[in-house]
């Protein structure tokens, strides 16, 4: 067995830190399991919650409010969403939310005193939670992303990576794993999402997951141009206009986003928060005072001056895609290998839509809990040695590089990226998808993931770009070749040449491969529709 700089075992091992890495970590512990978590950042600072304010899907367990909400969004999402995981979902997040109240979370109270539990403040509640984490005896490696998970004949047992601050490589060997480490936006810098770049889609597909939803990806959230605070709920009050300052028709409605989108394409758009009153701007800076920073340091009052927006790549961070779960315990298709919060598909909640916080947010501490309890049972089943099985790295089976190469003429980690970027980023390719242009990316893509087999360089030395690369190049394959297979617009996923819903595609689609990536309509067994494989 090669030498590392850190060599632990344990029964689970979380990998990310986030909310749902935080909740299967303290989860875990819980059931008496010995758990490590690694995190690619510092756990309780790093991913899309922790820098900001997100609802939450908190409902009181009466009949008519959860039927109010599991009705809400049903529609939005094309009906592809599931009740009996709502309710589940439903349950434990108010389980949950309860105990963040009282393990000290500040929720605020009114007049009445009564508290009010439908939003977090990400830098308290990340704060609380890693400290959860620490109280359950979870050892928590920071600044460690995962390179690859380890496996032999009987599934998944643990995973190797570095410290990408000393350098320092790691191996963690385990009898189970949660992934959560998030979902992808590509490097868009969209607050908190400089770690989210499909990581987690890739370990499970080397496994031998699939995925699921990858087509409900468009997710682009408006921001003002000089800011990553993607902080779309805001814009509720606000007034869009071109350049010349007539005002865009359309663009504040339900499909205003497509509006804005379009008008990009050509030229500039401006926006003014103007329809809120004191009573409104009071409560907006109170509830998210990090959206009103930029502003504030630029000189310009949302309120009364115009400013300008843009439509802020997030891809599955707010879509609903990742890793398709089997059963009620987030359990994947690999013994042993579970997935939480985004990097698991939201659609038994969502369906084909969702947004920032609320569901998502509610889903990350559920599936964290659900995932937690049963890889802590799965692994304790096991019994002793079963996280020491001398299993092998993944990635050398698969052939994605996990390391850089010194080959001469090897493409740059930086390279890839862009390239990547240019073919999920722009409106005309992703947002306005035709089967056309779909067909058009996916075969650049292609030849991007044929090169990058061959090797990559980091130039800039961090060698955890490599995967970083390699993991939004498969992400962008998997989005397509769904999108491909999807042929109507449903949810978030438009079709230029499919503008309607179609009945018959009332299902969820499952899609993976790593050289040859393919999709699959999803049908429920008890139905007799036949189901043909369509590679690309």
């Amino acid at each position: 067995m090669a030498q590392y700089d850190l060599q632990l075992q344990a029964d689970v091992l979380i990998i990310g830190g986030g909310p749902s890495g935080a909740w299967a970590a303290i989860t875990a512990a819980k059931e008496g399991a010995k758990v490590i978590l690694v995190d690619k950042g510092y756990c309780g600072t790093s991913g899309a919650t922790a820098p900001s304010g997100t609802g939450l899907w908190y409902v009181n367990p009466t009949a008519e409010e959860r039927e109010a909400a599991m009705k809400s969004r049903e529609a939005l999402g094309g009906y592809l969403a599931d009740r009996g995981w709502m309710k589940r979902v439903l349950d434990q997040t108010y389980s949950n939310t309860n105990q963040i109240a009282a393990w000290g979370y500040p929720f605020p109270l009114d007049e009445a005193g009564t508290s009010h539990r439908k939003s977090l403040q990400g830098p308290e509640y990340m704060r609380l939670m890693r400290r959860q984490v620490q109280k359950a005896g979870v050892r928590i490696l920071d600044h460690s992303p995962a390179l690859e998970l380890l496996a032999d004949e009987h599934g998944v047992a643990g995973a190797k990576g570095v410290n990408n601050q000393t350098k320092d490589t790691w191996r963690v060997d385990a009898a189970s794993v949660v992934i959560a480490t998030g979902g992808c936006a590509f490097l868009s810098k969209a607050l908190g999402t400089n770690v989210l770049t499909g990581d987690g889609y890739l370990l499970a597909a080397e496994a031998g997951a699939s995925l699921s939803g990858m087509e409900f990806s468009t997710a682009y959230s408006l921001a003002p141009a000089f800011s990553p605070v993607t902080k779309s709920a805001f814009y509720t009050w606000a007034t869009f206009y071109y350049e010349d300052g007539t005002v865009i028709e359309g663009a504040g409605s339900q499909r205003g986003r497509s509006v804005i989108a379009k008008t990009l394409l050509t030229q500039p758009v401006f926006a003014r928060i103007d329809k809120a009153d004191d009573i409104v701007k009071k409560a907006m800076r109170q509830a998210q005072p990090n959206f009103f920073l930029s502003f504030d340091r630029l000189g310009i009052d949302p309120f009364t001056q115009k400013f300008p927006v843009t439509l802020r790549f997030e891809g599955t961070v707010r879509g609903t895609g990742g890793i398709h779960i089997v059963d009620e315990t987030c359990a994947t298709e690999v013994p042993g290998l579970y997935a939480a919060g985004d990097a698991a598909t939201r659609e038994l909640i969502c369906g084909g839509f969702t947004g920032g916080g609320s569901h998502n947010a509610a889903w990350a501490m559920s599936s964290g809990y659900f995932s937690g309890e049963a890889a802590a049972k799965y692994a304790l089943t096991l019994g002793v040695g079963a996280a020491d099985r001398k299993a092998k790295g993944l990635s050398e089976a698969s052939g994605v590089p996990k390391v850089a190469t010194t080959r001469a003429g090897a493409i740059d980690t930086q390279e890839i990226i862009k390239a990547v970027q240019a073919e999920v980023f722009p409106y005309d390719r992703n947002w306005f998808r035709t089967g056309e242009g779909l067909q058009s990316s996916l075969g650049r893509l292609d030849n991007l993931w044929n090169e990058l087999k061959q090797g990559i360089q980091a130039s800039d030395g961090n060698i955890v770009r490599v995967r970083e690369a390699a993991a939004m190049t498969a992400t962008a394959r998997w989005m397509y070749t769904s999108g491909l297979e999807r042929k109507e617009t449903r949810g978030m996923h438009r079709r230029e040449d499919f503008p309607r819903i179609d009945e018959n595609q009332k299902y969820r689609i499952k899609s993976g491969g790593l050289d040859k990536t393919w999709a699959k309509p999803l049908v429920d067994q008890a139905q007799s529709r036949v189901i043909k494989e369509a590679v690309v």
